[in-house]
């Protein structure tokens, strides 16, 4: 893909004029970035992250950083950045009592610990997300008034669809609509089809479908019966021709490397096992490559190494009139320079959590209260065991299937949904397999050579991690918040994180043990499962104990909603408060369900750009006016 790289000095910004300014360049400040350009405006990104990544080489160093980290998490292909620190999964210990933990960027103050993560890189978490696709389901917009928790959206699931095809088309995923459809309620046109075809399932999924289809379940008095079935994927796959009649005539053409030069990358998904955190070949959609888009036409500025540090607000207009930004000149020096960008609009577009941390750094804790409360995520209860025949763990990307059918229905009265999926990289992300078979292999069993290959292969290629996704709901205790006396090596402040799971959520996470449990029997596999009172994220529930993930769908600390009293944005997720400001992203929404939540946030960016172009027309008007007069 061939794009005009256009990335400046803190000092070319500030001697340029801009229409929009964007804090983050993760999917959805490269969406807003992109469609603003198009329309003719002038934009400039503020990126934390430093700005090199948009080439084959400096995506290659990603690459060869994560092939030499000791720790295979998340964010372990971007070196540590003092400047713009990002949380990551190895630094959270347990919560001692009475302290919090402060050894990872946030600072957790309990009672739940959880191991979040996010990106602050070119791209944000986009840089490290599993991929999967799936939309909110139509009963997830007004679950208040179907099921009597949380909170209904200011749209219905309707409103949303046009802008769900946007985001599809513009992740370009991979899917079977007929996977799709458990639920009673239509989610799709007719002859709706994703842009390419499914990703196949993997062998392990159908070892596991061939026993488990057809398997009944009963969740609070209701009957359901369970399927494996193939997830949406945001990763290239074979184009669909059907899709054609969606796409003006045209086959779906997948976006390959970022880059001038394709060098044999970025084309069909290979299957690699750690596409999480990184895609070898950058077959996997990340939000650099709607960047690229943006790019093309000359319209995006970006800003690297610039963290966003205050938003101010004329006090008489209540508008937001500039955004002070701290850019460092190197991630191993604290040496920066302070600096104050305007422009007619200003999008905050980071993530839940920085959204919120800038917004609370700033003073503005909003006229509803609610900045930075109602902090969502979706804890993941993993349970494993090990199969009765060989089932091919470990090839395929890391999950291609699971099961969707605790998703809805009206069970969510007493107990919150889920999603199952199947890890196809067997029990690491539980046990820190292979390297925990391989010290007992040698260590305990004293095997070598031949007999160490032979038991390697019996252990791994039976593995089955069942990684449970549960929904949970939007409390106002659970949230966001900053103290001086926690800031970064720039001394802007570090988010505070103070959360709980709600009794809704662990009677899902029970649920989800115990349907494990019944699956495994089914299966006829040994259930090797346990939770050690030692982890960070153990929480016990009427008499058992569990030790809880976090999903890294950080979500909810900016709702929106019907009027400034109930919510921090309105439906376009523009401010109540500011008329010039957005806050976009997964922290607008009010429920996560049991979707992950990219393609949602996704869509609702693509929803807010109409607003966003009356309000830079009115803006544009309003100064027209002032000049003549």
């Amino acid at each position: 893909m061939r794009h005009k790289q256009k990335v400046v000095d803190h000092k070319t910004a500030l001697n340029k004029e801009y229409d929009a300014v964007i804090v983050g360049s993760g999917i959805s400040g490269s969406i807003v970035a992109k469609e603003l350009s198009q329309k003719g405006y002038s934009v400039l990104i503020l990126e934390a992250g430093p700005g090199k990544d948009l080439t084959i080489s400096g995506y290659e160093k990603y690459i060869n950083q994560f092939y030499s980290a000791v720790s295979k998490d998340n964010n372990a292909p971007y070196k540590r950045n003092p400047n713009a620190p990002m949380p990551r999964s190895v630094d959270v210990k347990k919560l001692e009592p009475g302290k919090p933990n402060t050894d990872s960027y946030l600072v957790q103050n309990g009672p739940f610990i959880s191991d979040f993560t996010y990106s602050r890189v070119v791209g944000g978490t986009t840089m490290h997300f599993e991929s999967k696709t799936p939309r909110m389901l139509p009963e997830d917009f007004n679950i208040l008034t179907r099921y009597g928790h949380g909170l209904d959206w200011p749209m219905e699931y309707e409103d949303l669809m046009p802008y769900y095809r946007k985001a599809e088309f513009e992740m370009g995923v991979s899917g079977d609509v007929s996977s799709q459809t458990f639920s009673n309620e239509k989610a799709y046109e007719d002859d709706y089809v994703f842009p390419m075809l499914e990703m196949p399932p993997s062998y392990l999924d159908q070892c596991v479908a061939k026993d488990l289809d057809g398997t009944e379940i009963n969740v609070a008095g209701e009957t359901k019966t369970l399927k494996i079935r193939t997830f949406p994927q945001g990763r290239n796959g074979i184009p669909n021709n059907d899709y054609k009649k969606f796409n003006n005539g045209e086959l779906f053409k997948p976006v390959g490397a970022v880059s001038e030069h394709q060098a044999e990358e970025g084309e069909r998904c290979q299957g690699n096992n750690n596409c999480t955190p990184i895609c070898p070949v950058q077959a996997k959609y990340d939000a650099r490559k709607t960047l690229a888009k943006a790019l093309e036409n000359g319209g995006v500025d970006i800003l690297p190494q610039t963290v966003a540090s205050r938003v101010v607000i004329d006090p008489v207009t209540q508008k937001v009139s500039a955004i002070v930004y701290k850019s460092y000149e190197d991630i191993n020096s604290e040496k920066h320079t302070t600096g104050t960008i305007t422009a007619n609009l200003f999008i905050l577009a980071a993530n839940a959590v920085e959204n919120a941390r800038l917004m609370l750094a700033s003073g503005l804790n909003g006229s509803s209260d609610l900045m930075g409360r109602n902090l969502m995520d979706h804890p993941y209860i993993l349970t494993w065991a090990l199969l009765p025949e060989v089932a091919g763990t470990t090839r395929g990307t890391i999950c291609t299937s699971g099961i969707s059918d605790i998703r809805n229905g009206d069970f969510r009265k007493e107990q919150a949904a889920f999603a199952v999926d199947i890890h196809n990289d067997g029990w690491g992300w539980a046990t820190g397999s292979p390297n925990t078979n391989l010290e007992d292999i040698v260590d305990n069993k004293n095997k070598f050579g031949k007999e160490l290959r032979n038991e390697l292969v019996h252990q791994i290629s039976k593995q089955l991690l069942l990684a449970n996704m549960v929904e949970m709901m939007p409390e106002p205790s659970n949230r966001i918040t900053v103290d001086p006396k926690y800031v970064d090596r720039l001394g802007n402040p570090r988010p505070i994180v103070t959360m709980h799971l709600p009794e809704y959520t662990m009677k899902g996470i029970a649920f989800a043990r115990q349907m494990s449990r019944q699956i495994f029997q089914r299966l006829g596999a040994e259930d090797y499962s346990t939770y050690s009172t030692e982890d960070y994220g153990y929480v016990e529930y009427k008499g058992e104990g569990y030790a809880i993930r976090g999903g890294n769908h950080l979500a909810g600390t900016h709702v929106m909603g019907t009027d400034p009293s109930n919510s921090v944005v309105d439906a376009n997720q523009k401010s109540w408060d500011h008329s010039n400001l957005y806050l976009v992203g997964a922290g607008s929404m009010p429920t996560i369900g049991s979707s992950n939540t990219t393609l949602t946030m996704a869509a609702l960016c693509f929803k807010s750009i109409d607003a966003m172009v009356n309000d830079l027309k009115e803006l544009q008007a309003s100064k027209q006016t002032s000049k003549q007069l």
